[in-house]
């Protein structure tokens, strides 16, 4: 399955995470800002984590549906938000399980409820987390963050 298939990481290399976003984002109607923030990991993953996160903004979000790419920290972080129906709070930690399909979600949408899945598990496989928040002034954040990339000698 696509779940286990992110098991292994054996493909290490420098990603542009505000690239790879910006790419993404180009397929979509996401608005895209930020800085440019090198991660070290499997880029095929990192692209799949930014598209779950951006068609899932889409579909069952909102607009404007915005991507932002910063580096509070040292760690580099991802936010997609959108100013759709939100996540009920008891639902926020529950709806990255495999299969798992929010109460909020119209009938009829379809999806596996893997999306969110893959998205926490490539963001863990990678050293960091994924949350989801309520947004202010209503709607949905994503906030993804991973280790950054700092070359040494800078």
């Amino acid at each position: 399955s696509r779940l286990e298939s992110v098991e292994q990481l054996d493909r290490r290399e420098d990603v542009d995470l505000l690239g790879l976003v910006a790419e993404e984002a180009a397929r979509s109607t996401a608005e895209v800002s930020g800085q440019p923030v090198v991660v070290k990991g499997d880029a095929k993953l990192l692209r799949r984590l930014v598209r779950n996160l951006l068609e899932n903004a889409v579909r069952y979000g909102a607009p404007p549906v915005e991507a932002t790419v910063d580096a509070p920290g040292g760690r580099a972080r991802l936010r997609v938000c959108d100013r759709g129906p939100g996540v009920p709070d008891e639902e926020r930690e529950r709806i990255f399980a495999p299969f798992y399909r929010s109460s909020s979600r119209p009938p009829g949408e379809g999806g596996s409820g893997l999306g969110l899945a893959l998205v926490r598990q490539i963001a863990r496989r990678h050293g960091g987390e994924a949350r989801c928040l309520a947004r202010e002034g209503g709607g949905t954040c994503f906030e993804v963050d991973l280790p950054a990339f700092v070359p040494s000698g800078h």
